[in-house]
């Protein structure tokens, strides 16, 4: 789209980046040993995309979500406990919403890291082993961690403006 026809219609251009980015300051920090990536973050629906990528076993999160989301395994492996499936390297899978889940990457994961393709419609609700809300990430406060870590890593925080829409 020309940068003239962008101006007279307030539409941002497409999103074409490298999924897998060679710089590893991309990569934002989400606890101990896990990160995601950020691919789009739609602001309008209040959506986003990203890879996620874990490099411990075990327990990741106890969640929700009010709307679906889709994900494509790209390397390794994760469960949910609440399920007897394996989602591993080219498994898609659909999470309905509403659905309560666990994910789990388990110690005998075939390779040293997940990584795994996210589209989140929504919300992530964290729920505690009784169902309460513990916390909860949206597409505001996931835009507003990759501002504060593209800062500290010295990208810049408008870094993250790229993939905002």
């Amino acid at each position: 789209m020309s940068q003239i026809l962008q101006q007279m219609t307030g539409i941002q251009p497409e999103v074409a980046i490298e999924a897998i980015p060679s710089d590893e300051r991309v990569w934002v920090l989400q606890a101990p040993n896990v990160w995601f990536r950020p691919l789009f973050f739609n602001t309008l629906s209040g959506g986003w995309c990203n890879l996620l990528r874990v490099r411990r076993s075990g327990v990741l999160s106890r969640h929700i979500h009010p709307a679906p989301v889709f994900a494509y395994v790209i390397k390794g492996s994760w469960r949910y406990l609440e399920h007897d499936w394996v989602a591993s390297a080219g498994t898609f899978a659909f999470e309905p919403p509403g659905e309560i889940h666990t994910l789990v990457v388990d110690a005998d994961n075939e390779s040293d890291e997940m990584i795994t393709f996210f589209n989140v419609s929504g919300a992530m609700i964290y729920l505690d082993d009784a169902g309460r809300q513990v916390g909860y990430e949206d597409v505001f406060n996931k835009i507003d961690m990759c501002r504060k870590h593209y800062r500290e890593v010295g990208l810049g925080e408008d870094y993250v403006d790229q993939f905002i829409r």
